[in-house]
C-alpha cells in the first residue's frame, strides 16, 4: 500500500516543515492543534477553519481509555458525501492517538463549519480502495504525499459516513 516512493510526486516545502515539526517538535504541533480546536469550537467553526489555505474540520472521538470526547483538527477531504481521514501524523513514525481512539470506536462526531453530525467509522482495508482514497487525500492536501515519502509507515485511512438516522 504505502512505500517510500509510491504516490509521492514532488516533496513540498510545507510538507517537509510539517514532517519536521511532527517528528522533532511534537509538543508544539499538539499545542497548536488544541488551541485551533478550542477557537474553532468557540467560534462555531468560523475561525481557524483552514490550514495553509486548505479547509479543516473537527473530529470528536471518544478516548479509548478515558471515554471522554477528544477533539482533533484534521484536513477536510471529501469523497462524495463522506469524509476521508488519514492517520499520517505528519509522517511521524508513530500512529497518532486520535487514530487509535478512532479505530477503537465505531462512531464519532464531526464539525464542519457551523454544522456538526454523528458519523460511522470504517477503516479501509482493501488495497485498491486504499489507493483510490489515497489519491483523493493527496489531491485535497498534497503534503500527504510528502509525509508518505518521508516515512516507512503505512498511513491508515478511514471513511467517515453520516450516521444513518441523522
Amino acid at each position: 500500500m504505502a512505500g517510500k516512493n509510491s504516490g509521492t510526486g514532488t516533496l513540498t516545502l510545507s510538507g517537509r516543515f510539517n514532517h519536521y515539526s511532527s517528528v522533532y517538535l511534537g509538543w508544539s504541533a499538539r499545542t497548536y492543534s488544541r488551541v485551533n480546536s478550542w477557537i474553532y469550537t468557540r467560534s462555531g467553526g468560523t475561525k481557524l477553519a483552514s490550514l495553509q489555505g486548505k479547509p479543516v474540520f473537527q473530529l470528536i472521538v471518544k478516548g479509548r481509555k478515558s471515554g471522554e470526547p477528544r477533539p482533533v483538527m484534521l484536513m477536510l477531504i471529501r469523497s462524495g458525501d463522506d469524509l476521508l481521514v488519514s492517520g499520517s501524523n505528519g509522517g511521524h513514525p508513530g500512529t497518532p492517538n486520535w487514530w487509535l481512539n478512532l479505530a477503537a470506536a465505531p462512531t464519532a462526531r464531526v464539525q464542519v463549519g457551523a454544522e456538526n453530525w454523528p458519523v460511522d467509522v470504517r477503516v479501509v482495508t482493501d488495497p485498491a480502495e486504499y489507493e483510490n482514497h489515497w489519491q483523493t487525500l493527496v489531491a485535497g492536501y498534497p503534503d500527504f504525499a510528502t509525509y508518505r515519502a518521508l516515512s516507512t509507515r503505512t498511513f491508515p485511512i478511514a471513511v467517515l459516513s453520516r450516521a444513518t438516522g441523522d
